[in-house]
């Protein structure tokens, strides 16, 4: 994975835990079209190799947003043939982030408008700072989410609440964000980032293994039926049997130590 991204930053640290930071203050992180493609190139390349990441958190610059939604300066004037050409690409991102194999949170440090709160949705879950706002505003500007915002959102918060927050385009506060469902802890905002990274830590200290197969069951699961999810549940659990890490867990548990799990 290279490090010298345009519009994000990339801090990997040694609990196996990569900071992504979108990066572009100056308009409120905005998702560009050059934004869109870093962060395929960085999930794509996570889903062939994870270099020992065992989890990922991605916030935003500065105090001030996560991010604004895409870049409506950049799309002033596009054709459509170019206004599709780019959304094809924040298609392609958001199946990437959700494609992630590892857990993925959100660090919502400020506004997170339209694609900001897609990106948001498409994280596994989501810490919120106290000011932080979210808000699907798409259809104010005459389009409709198109990066898995009626996906994500109605499956987070229930199909009623969904279609209000997205036909009206209202904001929402974090607090009622975490009320419905969307968001999973509010925190002060001096706080958000350690304590996510705390969680990171605290999922990362786990069999990377066993937590990447619970994930895929979980996140597969939901789109079966009960019975099938069952058996894709069987199927993943049965992947552990004969790894390392399960025997150094079983082992480690009975010597009365902290077990060293190496993604075995």
């Amino acid at each position: 994975m290279r490090a010298d991204f345009e519009t994000i930053l990339v801090s990997p640290n040694d609990d196996h835990i990569l900071v992504v930071t979108l990066n572009r203050p100056e308009v409120s992180n905005a998702l560009n079209t050059r934004m869109g493609l870093d962060l395929v190139e960085l999930f794509e390349a996570l889903s062939t190799d994870l270099e020992d990441l065992r989890a990922v958190i991605i916030t935003g610059s500065g105090g001030k947003a996560f991010c604004a939604g895409g870049d409506l300066k950049e799309r002033n004037g596009m054709t459509d043939e170019s206004w599709r050409s780019q959304h094809l690409i924040f298609e392609r991102m958001v199946r990437a982030m959700l494609g992630c194999p590892i857990p993925l949170m959100a660090a919502v440090n400020g506004a997170a408008y339209g694609g900001g709160c897609e990106i948001a949705a498409a994280s596994d879950f989501v810490y919120a700072a106290t000011h932080a706002r979210f808000a699907l505003t798409e259809v104010t500007l005459g389009i409709m989410p198109g990066a898995g915002g009626t996906q994500n959102l109605a499956r987070a918060v229930g199909e009623r609440r969904a279609k209000e927050l997205i036909l009206s385009g209202l904001p929402f506060t974090a607090a009622e964000a975490e009320a419905w469902g969307l968001v999973n802890r509010v925190v002060e905002p001096a706080d958000l980032l350690e304590t996510t990274i705390g969680m990171a830590r605290r999922i990362a200290a786990n069999g990377p293994i066993a937590v990447r197969q619970a994930k895929q069951a979980i996140h597969r699961g939901m789109q079966m039926s009960l019975w099938d999810g069952l058996a894709f549940e069987i199927e993943a659990y049965n992947r552990l049997v004969s790894t390392e890490d399960r025997r150094e867990g079983v082992l480690a548990f009975n010597e009365r130590r902290k077990p060293v799990f190496r993604g075995r």
